[in-house]
């Protein structure tokens, strides 16, 4: 996998180049910092005097000296002030020039740590979502390994988990969801244990549901004149005119989406992780039924945002639940803008549930 995200000591990883969260002035700093420079020796504070101040969301290279890479891509991130200084577009800058200087460097792999999320405070979510952003960017043009390192709280003081507020995410969802459908169905308690209703505190009327209401004499009930159901429903427009109003389909939907975008419709496949032949097969078949899989991979693709996302499942008859733990880690990626099947699976896979089926079959 072009992505992939590493739960370990970045100075562990083998990679062609490391990124570290450098300082702007040429001295050790706390975090990843400090335990880069520790792994690789003396050499690399000289070799970063050198070259002086980097501006924030800038990029230099040295050699890694101690550590099991050619390089060490001295990365500035912008601390995080309130949001309103332009923090992310600067993040995503120092990705960019990162991530730029690597392929300079000819390496064919490189190892980010999750930059500006430690001691500089950036939202762990936004930091994540700008990191997911600029990788899956920049392997649609280009071929290269990248790792993220994520998980060493206690090295680089990363308070908190990602993917531990992902599961607080789906259990506040998930227990709430299935609370409700335990104990109400359309407004109406369940039974109890003891097989009857609960008694109500206040008198309810019952529902319009095609039976007469209880006690009424069969007189009543017979009389053609008396309209016996509130709210009825007048059904005027036969099957067949239903059918003809019917909506477009998935694969037309998808088109409309395709036109409405800017840029090329391989970006969406490849971010998708679909094949160029399923993504064809979809596109020329108006009746084509994808997975349900499928369609949150393409929706990732076209980094729609939830609600379009929802549409675009509803075309294929498809629906996100909060009863359903894996439409959970869906939601809570699509919320923070994560467009990467590869984080998605990481994230499902990290919760025990079934990934995204990626490939050739849908």
């Amino acid at each position: 996998m072009p992505l992939q995200i590493v739960r370990n000591d970045i100075t562990k990883v083998r990679a062609d180049a490391i990124v570290n969260t450098a300082n702007p002035e040429a001295v050790i700093g706390g975090g990843t910092d400090y335990a880069i420079h520790m792994a690789a020796g003396p050499e690399l504070l000289e070799a970063r005097r050198k070259i002086g101040d980097i501006a924030v969301g800038q990029s230099a290279a040295t050699p890694a000296y101690g550590l099991s890479a050619k390089y060490v891509l001295h990365t500035v991130s912008p601390a995080w002030i309130d949001g309103s200084f332009g923090e992310e577009e600067l993040l995503r800058r120092a990705y960019d020039s990162a991530l730029g200087l690597a392929r300079e460097l000819d390496c064919k792999s490189v190892a980010f740590p999750l930059l500006a999320a430690g001691t500089y405070s950036f939202p762990h979510d936004l930091a994540l979502s700008t990191a997911i952003g600029a990788f899956t960017d920049f392997l649609l043009e280009h071929e290269m390994q990248i790792y993220l390192v994520l998980f060493n709280a206690k090295a680089f003081g990363i308070a908190g988990s990602l993917f531990d507020e992902l599961k607080s995410y789906i259990d506040d969802n998930y227990v709430s969801a299935r609370h409700e459908e335990e104990y109400r169905i359309d407004g109406y308690p369940r039974p109890s244990a003891g097989g009857g209703l609960p008694k109500l505190a206040s008198k309810r009327r019952f529902p319009s549901i095609g039976i007469p209401r209880p006690h009424r004499k069969k007189s009543d009930v017979c009389a053609p004149q008396e309209n016996l159901y509130e709210d009825s429903v007048s059904y005027s427009v036969s099957l067949d005119e239903i059918l003809r109003q019917h909506d477009k389909t998935f694969s037309e939907y998808l088109l409309d989406l395709l036109r409405e975008r800017e840029g090329k419709d391989s970006e969406v496949y490849k971010r998708a992780e679909v094949s160029k032949q399923l993504f064809s097969k979809i596109l020329n078949n108006r009746d084509y039924q994808p997975t349900k899989s499928t369609v949150i991979q393409l929706a990732i693709g076209l980094q729609l945002d939830l609600p379009q996302t929802r549409k675009l499942l509803e075309k294929a008859g498809y629906a996100l639940t909060r009863s359903n733990k894996s439409d959970l880690v869906v939601q809570y990626c699509i919320e923070r803008k994560i467009y990467s099947v590869t984080f998605v699976n990481e994230a499902l896979y990290d919760c025990g549930l079934p990934l995204l089926k990626t490939g050739l079959k849908s």
